[in-house]
């Protein structure tokens, strides 16, 4: 996609949830500029990945107090000074407690509080637009591993084949496979908000265009197909997606404290 259609893009809001509140389309996620992805990043870089992104109309901002942890935070933290607070939708999120090298996930009020007047503190702001529980707490201890279950050499030539199929329907369209991907993303609704992570302007560029990027029925039908074959392995590891395991105890067996 040439760089001068990326750069007459403009990114549209959308509505999340039922309340009115408005985001842009595609979000920003910051999580890699801090952690995880390598080292952190000059932090005079990311601020202006950020202030670019504000500008571009990339407005939904989404960290998390685990990511550093803490850092990435601070980092948003300073991003928002000079008036961009008032131009961004803010999310952060809450749940994953580490302490002396261990994971806990905590869903207590006690803890949600005293989590989000440190993130508050944190981000140096006094309201976060989106706050949300990064992980569910169903009381059983989680278990930690670097070996993401898709990366195994058991998973990894069958997963190589879905992308390489993936990677011609891509070259067919004059995108990239992420573009691609995340055109599928937006294809799936207006109420549907991807935040790609990146730490590079050209990257955050690249991103924008895959609003242009026009999925036909047809493309959508073959992107189903493909998908239809079955990644082999989890996305993360065991005790991460939560969402699988998500059943909680009844609230009558609740007793605050």
């Amino acid at each position: 996609m040439a760089s001068s259609a990326v750069e007459e893009v403009r990114v549209p809001r959308i509505k999340l949830g039922s309340q009115g509140f408005e985001v842009s389309a595609q979000g920003l996620g910051c999580m890699g500029m801090s952690a995880f992805y390598g080292p952190p990043k000059p932090e005079p870089d990311m601020i202006n990945l950020i202030h670019y992104a504000a500008s571009r109309g990339i407005t939904h901002l989404d960290t998390s107090d685990v990511y550093g942890p803490h850092t990435n935070e601070l980092l948003l933290g300073k991003a928002l000074k000079g008036g961009i607070r008032e131009k961004v939708e803010l999310a952060t999120k809450f749940g994953v407690k580490i302490e002396d090298g261990k994971r806990e996930i905590r869903g207590d009020p006690a803890y949600v509080r005293a989590a989000c007047e440190a993130s508050l503190k944190r981000l140096g702001v006094d309201c976060i637009d989106l706050y949300y529980q990064h992980r569910i707490d169903t009381s059983l201890p989680v278990e930690i591993t670097q070996n993401l279950p898709r990366f195994r050499t058991e998973n990894m030539e069958h997963n190589k084949n879905l992308y390489e199929r993936v990677n011609v329907i891509a070259s067919k369209k004059g995108c990239t496979p992420s573009q691609l991907a995340l055109a599928w993303v937006h294809h799936q609704g207006n109420d549907v908000c991807p935040i790609p992570g990146t730490t590079k302007i050209e990257n955050l560029n690249q991103n924008i265009g895959a609003l242009s990027v026009k999925l036909s029925a047809e493309d959508m039908a073959e992107l189903e197909s493909i998908a239809s074959a079955g990644i082999k392995g989890d996305r993360l590891p065991p005790g991460f997606d939560s969402w699988k395991t998500s059943d909680t105890p009844p609230l009558s067996t609740w007793e605050a404290t």
